[in-house]
């Protein structure tokens, strides 16, 4: 299991990415899940729904399950919000985890950058840092020359990068089901 993160001002294309990515790294035969971070509340469940009124009523933790799907929604009722080492440890093991977000946390990641933001790069405060894919027509020209690049639109290159600097995770470290 290796893990590998995208991180990047809001805006930058980190979700439209990883929608590429994912198919390409499955057709390469890499078994893959996600895990992003949402600064703000978020909702998944909708109001008037069985699961929802348990949740409303209390309950720590409500499970969906259908033929197709099943969901864990576990309300954190005032406990501090889990690392990304525990949430890790939450998913089945596969071969890559691609992370969206996490900016703070300390596992290897490329950044994401667009320049119509008008945002600074990341990689100059954050060592975790290990590759770029931007828009930039000449990134060599920008980025320092020991940093590897890739353009936005070119999802081959990306893989490459994401296959060479995802870092290798121990299940049993995170707790993960094995």
């Amino acid at each position: 299991m290796r893990v590998i993160g995208l991180s990047g001002w809001s805006g930058a294309g980190k979700t439209t990415l990883i929608v590429k990515l994912i198919p390409a790294l499955n057709a390469r035969g890499f078994r893959v899940s996600t895990l992003k971070h949402a600064h703000h509340a978020f909702d998944i469940d909708k109001p008037g729904k069985d699961s929802y009124q348990h949740r409303e009523a209390g309950a720590t933790e409500v499970l969906v399950a259908s033929a197709n799907r099943w969901a864990l929604m576990h309300e954190l009722r005032g406990a501090p919000e889990p690392s990304l080492a525990e949430l890790l440890g939450k998913l089945t093991p596969v071969d890559l985890f691609i992370v969206e977000g996490f900016k703070a946390d300390a596992h290897a990641k490329l950044e994401v950058h667009r320049v119509a933001n008008g945002k600074p790069f990341l990689f100059p405060e954050d060592p975790h840092i290990k590759a770029f894919v931007g828009d930039i027509a000449d990134s060599a020209k920008v980025l320092p020359p020991h940093m590897p690049h890739a353009h936005l639109d070119d999802v081959d290159a990306v893989v490459a990068l994401v296959l060479e600097f995802a870092s290798p995770i121990a299940p049993r470290a995170l707790g993960a089901r094995t």
